[in-house]
């Protein structure tokens, strides 16, 4: 299994790198071709990448990753995290799991991705990035790449990815961030949090493509607060950018939120009741209403089934 693996990431990295010279191989080696649905007479169901980030660290984004998918699975719906803070992820802490391999173990081609998850409460599937490995730290695009296309060989896709992405604007971010279907913008009422959101929407439109975000407030005391700090940044993003950044929720100050992390739980599932927890819930239910993410035309790796990346944003 790990052995294909690694001929079928060879060969997607292969197909990338072929698109960005204008060179191109007639067909790929036998054992990277996808999962035929035809076989069963069922397309191949679709899943939706979403990307959680925030520019600055410190604003909570992988609180809001692990409690958002936790939130999702208890809904009933099939959901997958990827910790992509390559070297010091920590999905795996704040829910007290011991992961034995990590994505470097994918790269390696020792494991396939099925391999890697594990599972968490609800259903929850997590794809562990590693923490400590300083070689994680140090990818280059075209293994961020690898890592993105293995997705297209999972057997059945889940309802949902959701991405937790690194702190600032490396091209681990960026790329992450680009290949999803949304990117959920992370802030909290900080001067350095609102300046690198922008910097991020900046980036990520500007490089990527990318026209649409949706925008998530954590640790803020009440609905009009979240208002006011997406509207800072909706200003300044309207003045300057051609995007647009939707506003998608906000998760309350709430001391049971404190509690779930010191115990390596999500809030959702130690106190379901509790403020942050009931704002969790609301956000999963506007996530699962979202409209359909507008493919085509991408010029970009994607989650499930991107299309060859160009040279813009490299």
């Amino acid at each position: 299994m790990s052995g294909i693996l690694a001929m079928n990431q060879a060969w997607g990295l292969k197909e990338m790198f072929n698109a960005i010279t204008g060179e191109r191989d007639l067909a790929p080696p036998a054992p990277h071709r996808p999962h035929q649905a035809a076989s069963t007479g069922a397309p191949r169901r679709r899943c939706r990448a979403i990307a959680v980030a925030g520019g600055k660290g410190g604003v909570g984004k992988t609180t809001v990753a692990v409690n958002l998918g936790m939130s999702l699975a208890m809904a009933g719906r099939e959901v997958m995290l990827l910790d992509a803070d390559m070297g010091l992820a920590n999905v795996d802490v704040l829910l007290g799991l011991a992961p034995s391999r990590h994505l470097g173990h994918l790269l390696d081609g020792t494991a396939s991705l099925e391999e890697l998850l594990l599972d968490a409460p609800h259903g929850l599937k997590i794809i562990p990035g590693g923490s400590g490995a300083r070689r994680l730290a140090q990818l280059g695009n075209g293994e961020h790449a690898a890592v993105i296309r293995a997705f297209d060989e999972l057997p059945k896709p889940p309802d949902y990815l959701l991405v937790d992405t690194a702190a600032g604007l490396s091209d681990n971010v960026a790329m992450f961030a680009a290949a999803a279907d949304d990117v959920v913008v992370v802030v909290c009422d900080e001067p350095a949090s609102l300046t690198d959101a922008y910097a991020l929407v900046k980036v990520l439109s500007r490089d990527f493509g990318v026209r649409r975000f949706r925008f998530v407030a954590n640790l803020v005391r009440n609905a009009g607060e979240a208002r006011a700090l997406h509207q800072k940044l909706a200003k300044v993003c309207d003045r300057f950018l051609d995007v647009v950044l939707d506003f998608s929720g906000f998760v309350p100050q709430d001391e049971r939120l404190r509690q779930a992390i010191r115990r390596q739980n999500a809030v959702v599932d130690l106190w379901p009741a509790a403020r942050s927890s009931q704002a969790f819930k609301q956000l999963a239910g506007a996530v699962d209403n979202w409209e359909e993410p507008a493919r085509a035309g991408l010029d970009r790796i994607a989650f499930f089934g991107g299309q060859a990346v160009t040279a813009s944003g490299w």
